[in-house]
């Protein structure tokens, strides 16, 4: 690569640095910047700025924010009696893309994983038991992903939720819509046929 100028090859190693960007990827954002009118250059760079000036943690639920309460908790037209949790800010969105969840969220940033030293202290589970004592939360909607790490973390949030007087479920999972019995793994399979239900 040492066919381009330097700067260009900072821009390069620079962006390859990103997650899923390879070589060839950057080479070709990098000319692309390159090409761009330099308003536009301005502005990308001006947006990482602003990014890491003013993006942080919501005070109540974690999700990403601009300011203290998120726009989710800022809302008064959201069910405050309804809690969803989930591991990190990307499920939120992933569960507010479905339009299913009409309440408010608890984002733990992690799940427990013994094995990789994350115990119930290094993610946000006291914050959403005192979210639970403090508020006028009747559901809590456990949101996690259906793999090991995340079946446990759910269990364990459940059984310390039991001695409050709120109502705790987990999400279904199973067979997706549209898909084809045969390529189902069995696990998967399995948990549709324990929670299936009456149509």
């Amino acid at each position: 690569m040492n066919y381009y100028p330097a700067s260009i090859l900072k821009l390069i190693k620079n962006i390859s640095r990103l997650p899923g960007i390879g070589e060839k990827t950057a080479e070709r954002l990098a000319m692309h910047i390159l090409k761009a009118p330099r308003i536009e250059a301005e502005q990308l760079a001006n947006s990482i700025l602003e990014l890491k000036d003013k993006v942080r943690l919501c005070s109540k639920c974690f999700a990403l924010s601009d300011s203290d309460l998120c726009n989710i908790c800022n809302d008064p037209a959201r069910d405050t009696e309804l809690l969803c949790v989930v591991e990190q800010p990307a499920d939120m969105v992933s569960v507010e893309k479905s339009g299913a969840f009409p309440g408010r969220y608890h984002i733990l940033s992690g799940v427990l994983s013994p094995m990789n030293g994350v115990g119930p202290n290094d993610i946000r589970i006291r914050e959403l038991i005192s979210r639970v004592k403090e508020s006028n939360i009747k559901e809590v909607v456990l949101a996690t992903s259906t793999n090991v790490e995340g079946e446990a973390t759910a269990a364990y949030i459940a059984q310390l939720l039991e001695k409050y007087p709120v109502k705790v479920t987990r999400i279904a999972s199973g067979v997706p819509m549209g898909g084809d019995l045969k390529y189902v793994d069995q696990v998967t399979l399995k948990i549709a046929m324990e929670t299936r239900h009456v149509v």
